[in-house]
């Protein structure tokens, strides 16, 4: 009886220190994307509204690291939906999450209501925002921006 009761108590503590990995490696990779983000901003002060227009949305970070959409003019859906021109397989990501779309010859994202938030660089997206060349978007686990 003892010893069924040590073998639980350990196995309670296994889980225990298991569940604060997981929640501690979730922290740490937060804070990276923010150190990322921070190299990502000196880039974005650099090229200026006389640079390139943006040619494509580049995934940076995320399971789908890689990727590139080209632009042409028309809005880009991002979420878990089927229909998304970015479909995002992410737990922290809404069916609807964000758009983005052309104002004259700026790009905009949009927050379309979503649980989680976007971001763009550090500012939580409220309204739409002017999106310029190499300042990252996360949208849960993922981080996209605009190249030329």
């Amino acid at each position: 009886m003892q010893l069924t009761r040590a073998g639980f108590l350990v196995l309670l503590w296994l889980f225990v220190l298991a569940a604060l990995r997981v929640v501690r490696s979730d922290l740490y990779a937060a804070s990276g994307l923010r150190v990322a983000a921070t190299g990502f901003r000196k880039n974005a002060n650099k090229t200026g509204r006389g640079s390139k227009a943006p040619r494509q949305l580049v995934v940076t970070h995320g399971a789908l690291t890689g990727t590139r959409i080209s632009l042409d003019g028309r809005p880009i859906m991002i979420g878990r939906a089927d229909d998304s021109t970015l479909v995002l397989d992410d737990d922290f990501a809404s069916t609807r999450h964000a758009r983005l779309s052309m104002r004259g010859t700026d790009w905009y994202v949009e927050d379309l209501g979503s649980t989680n938030g976007t971001y763009l660089d550090r500012d939580k997206v409220t309204a739409p925002l002017r999106v310029p060349l190499g300042v990252p978007i996360r949208i849960g686990k993922t981080v996209i921006e605009l190249r030329s």
